[in-house]
């Protein structure tokens, strides 16, 4: 199935880690970047739409303000990015310009993939590119973007980008060559596991934190793109990029790396988009009638099956389903606010409309607006 999925593949999504093209000490690695450039190019000829994500900005701001450590201070990160970015831009410029392949950099927010909107305005301009034979270098614009700075990832944004724009595949290139039954660098006997029919606890058990300076996100948040995609129908290939021609290469046939397929279901993009890019602004409780009503028979959820309320909401937000042991099972865009749910948790219509009143809707989260995690 992975030799079938590789050739059928006609949009990639390429995520290249931060340790692959700048240190701390040399800053960007452009003999790095000049090779990867031909990769993916070759890659591109063979007929696939290319998308890149790539990390390093923040590195190569580091090594050119001269700073002596990683930054802790939130200023200190966004100036190294700011400086950082538009180096790393040129280099990879410079790569593609004398391949006669043209780029173009786009720098995105949460924000952008969470507004529906802007959500469809990012996916036009991208398509609109690979349609003008551009390849788009994606990165998150972490001068502005603070949440991101200090919990995001491009390992998660390679997944949304993948979602965003229909992609077939998602390869992810780092400085290791694939997910190990242990840490290689701590246990030599581990071996490789070269397919994930599924990303079980086992596989998340695995899967350890980064421990690379150049890096930020480590094999779990590789695991979590991976898992994100494969909803949505999309299978991911882990790669060595320090591995000179093994980009090519698989798609020539070469065994490498770790494959992780693609669930049978597919979410469509919408539901994808509420469950995997926007973040839940609140969660429920609901009783155990209300989860089979959910899971089982695809019903909406109504107020009567809602046992509590945390965080704040308004209509239209999204907020994480919960059983009574508090295990996230579904997330939906929920028609009421937190302060209403609140009021009119545990009633039934009847009762509803005695309490506060006639209201535009009868569900608190309609089975078109909800999906089943």
């Amino acid at each position: 199935m992975r030799d079938q999925i590789l050739k059928q593949a006609r949009r990639i999504v390429v995520k290249i880690g931060s340790s692959l093209v700048a240190s701390r000490g040399s800053g960007l690695r452009a003999d790095r970047i000049d090779r990867l450039a031909d990769e993916i190019a070759a890659v591109k000829q063979t007929g696939c739409e290319v998308l890149m994500v790539s990390s390093g900005a923040i590195i190569s701001g580091i090594q050119k303000l001269g700073l002596k450590a990683y930054p802790k201070s939130l200023p200190e990160k966004q100036a190294a990015a700011a400086v950082g970015q538009s180096r790393l831009m040129w280099a990879y410029e410079k790569a593609f310009e004398r391949l006669g392949q043209k780029v173009a950099q786009i720098l995105l927010t949460h924000q952008d993939l969470s507004d529906r909107r802007r959500f469809l305005n990012a996916r036009h301009t991208l398509t609109t590119l690979i349609d003008f034979g551009v390849i788009p270098i994606i990165n998150e614009n972490d001068t502005v973007a603070v949440e991101e700075i200090r919990f995001g990832d491009n390992d998660s944004l390679a997944g949304d980008v993948a979602h965003l724009v229909d992609a077939d595949l998602l390869i992810i290139l780092s400085d290791v060559d694939g997910l190990f039954t242990e840490d290689p660098r701590k246990n030599p006997a581990a071996t490789l596991i070269p397919l994930v029919t599924d990303i079980t606890k086992d596989i998340e058990r695995r899967a350890g934190a980064s421990s690379s300076f150049e890096g930020t996100g480590g094999m779990a948040t590789k695991i979590r793109a991976a898992q994100k995609v494969a909803d949505y129908g999309v299978a991911t290939l882990l790669l060595n990029g320090d591995t000179p021609g093994l980009l090519p290469a698989v798609f020539a046939g070469a065994a490498a790396g770790t494959f992780f397929l693609p669930h049978g279901r597919r979410l469509t993009s919408r539901k994808h988009w509420i469950a995997f890019t926007l973040r839940a602004k609140g969660h429920v409780t609901v009783d155990d009638g209300a989860m089979e009503a959910l899971v089982r028979r695809g019903k909406s959820l109504l107020a009567s099956g809602v046992l509590t309320v945390s965080g704040t909401f308004d209509s239209g937000d999204a907020v994480s389903c919960c059983d009574r042991q508090g295990k996230e099972f579904a997330k939906g865009l929920v028609n009421v606010s937190s302060d209403t749910l609140t009021r009119i948790k545990g009633l039934k219509t009847a009762e509803i409309r005695k309490a506060i009143g006639l209201q535009e809707y009868e569900e608190v989260i309609h089975r078109d607006n909800l999906v089943i995690l």
